[in-house]
Parts: structure tokens; sequence; C-alpha cells
């Protein structure tokens, strides 16, 4: 049984499965010139490298198989310009999935962040047994809590979070939408 779509597409916009090894060379260079731009937000980014990078890909197909963790790769008319999931942490609820996203800056301001949450949101209500889906950040990064307020999510709670990242406060702001 097939558990998530392998590739949604959103007009100029599509979400497509990881193909490993194969997606390495664009989605790296992706990473690299959006480093500045993810770093305040992003913890891995101070470990970034391309055997991290190699490691990342490697492990999407057994994590897709699972039914753990679907990420996707974002195209923009073909081009990668950014990277979704719709994944479980193990301190999740069994009936609740997350979304993250994250895009090269010369992609944002287009609506394909929120483009992309609404895509796996449905997606993640398609799953048998999910009930709701979060979007978690730090409060302090305003373009990604825009896109669940401009989604319908309503905030959940929030929480003290080790501050990792240059930019966290220390908090992060949980956002829900349930299964309508």
């Amino acid at each position: 049984m097939e558990l998530a779509e392998q590739e949604i597409a959103l007009g100029e916009v599509t979400l497509r499965r990881f193909r490993g090894e194969a997606d390495f060379p664009e989605f790296f260079r992706v990473i690299e010139e959006s480093l500045e731009h993810l770093r305040p937000w992003m913890p891995w980014v101070a470990e970034h490298s391309g055997a991290k990078t190699t490691a990342f890909l490697a492990e999407r197909p057994e994590l897709w198989e699972s039914g753990r963790d679907f990420t996707y790769a974002i195209l923009l008319d073909g081009a990668i310009v950014g990277a979704c999931g719709l994944f479980r942490r193990e301190d999740t609820e069994a009936n609740g999935r997350e979304i993250g996203y994250w895009l090269h800056p010369a992609a944002t301001g287009r609506g394909i962040a929120t483009r992309t949450a609404r895509a796996l949101a449905e997606q993640a209500f398609r799953l048998p047994g999910v009930d709701f889906v979060e979007i978690v950040h730090d409060p302090a990064n305003l373009a990604s809590a825009a896109v669940p307020a401009r989604l319908g999510f309503t905030e959940y709670r929030r929480r003290p979070a080790e501050a990792v990242a240059p930019a966290e406060t220390g908090e992060e702001q949980i956002w829900r939408l349930r299964r309508g």
C-alpha cells in the first residue's frame, strides 16, 4: 500500500520524493546557496557537509517505506528550491504528524511554503489514523509563523526548547490543524 503520493503537482511547484544520489548535486548546491538564509533557524546548518547531505538522502527511502517520514524536494519549474516533509517525531502522538519546510532565499515570498504546507496537510489527512497536523517553529521566525496562520492552523501551545540555532529564543510555537 502506497502511504503518500510520490509526486504532488501544484502548478509550477512540484513536491517530489527525493531520488537519492541522483538529487545530490542540485540539492547540495541549493543548500550551499541557502546557508546564510537558513542559519538563524535551522540547527543542522552548523554541521552541513557533503557527507551529511549524502547521509540525509540515503536515509530517505527507509523512512518513507516505514511511513515515518515523507520527505520531498520542492521544485519550482523543475528545479529544486528547497525541501519539505511530513513526519512523526518520537514524542508526537500516534494520531498526529508534523510538517517542516525550507526554501532557497530566491524562492521565498511567492507563496511556495504555503502551498507546500497545504498539500502536506492534505496528504497527512489521507494517512490512516491521522487526526491532526502541526507546524512547529521558533516564535521569532515570523516568516514560518505566517504559513500556518494563512492556512487556518490555530496556535496550540508554546513550550520551552533548547536554543540551538543562532536566532532561536528557547521556545517553540506549535500550530495545529485538526481533520475537518
